[in-house]
């Protein structure tokens, strides 16, 4: 049988409670007495394990409520003192006026306050080592501060109180205040102080002492000085000097929210300066007289537009204030180059710069007619243009390097130019006379590069214009003449400005101005032709070279010039015609005089020379051949024999008769000719050149008549445009509303010119009434009828 055995559980004795073998006061004695040692700065001689041991048996013994106000009476005293022995015998005297005494007695102060801090901080580590057993049991039970935490609220109670809280205060803005003036303070001393109210916090949102005392009273103090220094800067300074300080301020303010202010403070600092010192000020520094804007530009300061162009940035309406004030200095200088180009009236000069020709330039004879300078209305659109160019260079520059080519600026500037460009209604002419020149005689020994540079500056203004189809009606003029007479420099250039108009106005554009090149070629190849098919034939006395051009490309506003030829031209015209036509059936050739010019060997009395005129010009000069020197033909009798319009009739007798080379004789003399004038052969002429170009007289630039003229075919011609362009929007949308139709023309032809909406309706309304499209019951939409 197997035995039981039993366990026996080990009964667990509770501790034997001790009596305390220290009583209270002794132990808090004697703890009292090394905390007193310890804010005497003699805690080396003290044993940490010993006070550790009687706060620890004043906390298990239930004593916890008399360490702990115990020690809060003690540190209290301690601040009390160290108040009493180092701050307030630092509080400053306020007699003395002297910035430097003020900067000292205010870092005396600062300083005070900083050794305090230290002392009360050094102090409570050594006591919170001393009493962590009581803050992890007594603090947490009773729901108090832990000793660390209650020293800070005892700092602050009695440290940062009136009227200590007052004098740092205004130390501390004494010193902000006299760095401001220019003077040099310890940034350190008050970078400790700033610290020190840092790290004091007033309530449970963590709401520092800096932040509810000196933060307030430096933006208070901030904004009362920038505002009077706002209006001092303004009084005293010209604009670049005022943007200097003001920049230097902005600086000096974020040094100092860097080097001792708190960083939070820098943003509603900033706010004060971009408020006073800019906001408030913006127009009156950009327009100040003798030093704004438009004086910056004229002397090229580029530091101080960038300086402006900066600063205007920090604030909301710098940016349209700069683009407003930038936009109207553009304007302005615009608006003087347009009148300064009108202050000369139209008048007339010698076609196409012919003065400038080679031949006659070696002439000794400077006292005839006009100079080799170029007619002054041609010299007036060719300066408009430079000028403008140059403007634009100039204000590029500007955006470039001083506005660091801010789009916004840039919109500014492009709307300038484009206002003020199409407020001189010749400015499509202007444009297209500046290319001419250029492209006849401007481009001479400069390389493709100088070229094509020439050539982009021109297209930069060209793209300024609305009224492209206006510039298109003289650009076509003017290379019909060049290409007519032969007067390009290079068919090179040509073709590279034409490149460059098609890319920014579209191959319709340009499609022509093409064609005339085309018919260039093709009509270079025809008279090799024709050449080779006189050798078979009786080649007429007279040697022609004929330019076919094909009416649709072509500026046929000539055609109106009609001219009764003489035999021998007649016969030379009709042996072409015989060649062409044998060629080509079923076409029609119409001879235009006005475009042609010939080469003539005349007979004077001392020698023969070969003179190239226009071909309205040998038709009158033939008609002098068989006359002796005594006889004459009046005004009537040449117009009767040649059928040569007054105007065209005009203008080639003024050139043969009262220009430098007098190869007819007029009576009376006279610059002017009208219809009571004679004429006879000049045999006296003589020349030391044996070949002689006579201009036409010419109006280079329009007069106020014949512009009138152009702008009625112009408008015509838009007329047909607007038409075509609803028609074609109408065929494809079928149906639109009235404000629909009107954008989408409007954007349509935006390319070639600016329609008037009124135009647009009245067009709708023709069409309408030729029932290509009809107005809809709602009376507010259209459609189009097939």
């Amino acid at each position: 049988m197997a035995s039981t055995r039993r366990t026996v559980k080990t009964k667990i004795k509770p501790p034997r409670k001790h009596e305390s073998e220290v009583s209270l006061d002794e132990t808090w004695t004697r703890l009292s007495t090394n905390i007193r040692e310890i804010h005497n700065q003699n805690a080396s001689n003290l044993s940490f394990e010993e006070n550790y041991r009687y706060a620890y048996n004043m906390v298990l013994y239930k004593n916890g409520a008399v360490l702990y106000k115990g020690v809060c009476q003690l540190v209290v005293e301690n601040i009390d003192r160290l108040a009493q022995s180092e701050i307030i015998p630092a509080f400053p005297s306020g007699s003395s006026k002297d910035p430097v005494q003020q900067s000292q007695e205010g870092e005396s102060l600062l300083k005070a306050l900083r050794r305090v801090w230290d002392d009360h901080t050094g102090n409570m580590s050594k006591l919170r080592d001393i009493l962590k057993y009581m803050d992890r049991v007594y603090t947490k039970a009773n729901d108090v501060p832990e000793i660390w935490d209650a020293g800070l609220d005892l700092f602050l109670k009695h440290i940062i109180r009136p009227p200590i809280q007052d004098h740092v205060t205004s130390a501390v803005l004494s010193l902000i205040q006299i760095e401001r003036d220019g003077y040099v303070i310890s940034r350190s001393v008050v970078k400790e102080c700033v610290d020190v109210l840092l790290q004091l916090s007033v309530d449970h949102d963590a709401k520092t002492v800096y932040k509810r005392d000196l933060e307030p009273a430096v933006l208070t103090a901030s904004e009362t000085f920038y505002s009077a220094e706002g209006k001092r800067l303004l009084e005293t300074c010209d604009a670049p000097e005022y943007l200097r300080r003001v920049e230097a301020r902005f600086d000096s303010e974020q040094a100092r929210t860097y080097h001792y202010l708190f960083s939070q403070t820098g943003v509603p600092l900033r706010k004060i300066l971009e408020r006073h010192l800019l906001t408030h000020n913006l127009s009156s520094v950009i327009g100040m007289p003798n030093s704004g804007l438009d004086v910056m530009v004229d002397l090229d300061k580029f530091d101080d537009l960038n300086r402006l162009y900066r600063l205007f940035l920090m604030v909301p309406s710098g940016m349209p204030t700069l683009r407003r004030s930038f936009k109207d200095s553009i304007l302005r200088r615009g608006r003087e180059i347009n009148l300064a180009s009108t202050s000369i009236d139209t008048g007339q000069d010698m076609d196409d710069g012919d003065l400038n020709d080679a031949e006659n330039t070696k002439g000794k004879d400077k006292s005839q007619g006009r100079t080799a300078t170029g007619p002054p209305t041609l010299t007036l659109a060719l300066k408009w243009v430079q000028t403008v160019l140059d403007l634009k260079d100039k204000f590029d520059c500007v955006w470039a390097r001083a506005f660091d080519k801010n789009r916004e600026v840039e919109s500014s500037l492009n709307e300038a130019f484009e206002d003020f460009i199409n407020l001189n209604e010749k400015a499509p002419e202007y444009i297209s006379l500046f290319i001419d020149e250029n492209l006849k005689k401007g481009l001479k020994g400069k390389t493709d590069m100088e070229v094509d540079a020439v050539l982009d500056k021109t297209i930069t203004v060209f793209r300024y214009i609305t009224e492209k189809d206006t510039f298109e009606r003289y650009y076509k003029n003017h290379l019909a003449k060049r290409l007519l007479l032969g007067r390009s420099v290079s068919d090179d250039a040509e073709r590279g400005m034409l490149a460059k108009l098609k890319v920014e106005c579209g191959y319709q554009f340009t499609q022509k101005l093409e064609g005339m090149f085309h018919d260039m070629k093709i009509s270079a190849d025809t008279m090799q032709a024709y050449r080779k098919y006189l050798e078979g034939v009786s080649a007429p006395e007279v040697e022609i070279s004929v330019t076919v051009m094909t009416s649709t490309f072509w500026p046929m506003s000539h055609s109106s010039a009609s001219c009764v030829f003489p035999e021998v031209l007649i016969r030379a015209c009709k042996s072409f015609e015989h060649f062409y036509f044998s060629r080509h059936s079923g076409r029609r050739l119409a001879w235009q005089p006005s475009l042609g010019n010939a080469d003539v060997r005349v007979q004077f009395k001392a020698r023969k020379h070969d003179i190239n005129v226009s071909t309205f010009a040998l038709v009158i000069l033939l008609l002098f051949e068989n006359l002796t020197d005594d006889e004459f033909l009046t005004y009537e009798e040449l117009k009767t024999a040649t059928s040569i319009p007054d105007t065209e009739l005009q203008r080639h007798l003024q050139s043969l008769a009262c220009a430098k080379f007098k190869v007819l004789k007029k009576h009376p003399p006279g610059r002017d000719v009208h219809p009571s004038d004679s004429f006879s052969f000049n045999n006296d002429f003589a020349c030391p050149m044996q070949k002689i170009k006579i201009s036409t007289v010419s109006a280079k630039v329009e007069t106020t008549k014949e512009r009138r003229e152009t702008r009625d075919r112009i408008e015509e011609e838009r007329h047909h445009q607007i038409e075509a362009c609803i028609v074609r929007i109408m065929k494809d949308r079928k149906h639109l509303t009235h404000n629909d139709l009107v954008n989408e023309v409007t954007r349509q032809l935006a390319s070639r010119f600016q329609p008037n909406p009124q135009n647009i309706k009245k067009r709708i309304e023709g069409l309408i009434d030729r029932e290509y499209l009809e107005r809809c019951e709602d009376r507010k939409s259209y459609n189009y009828l097939a």
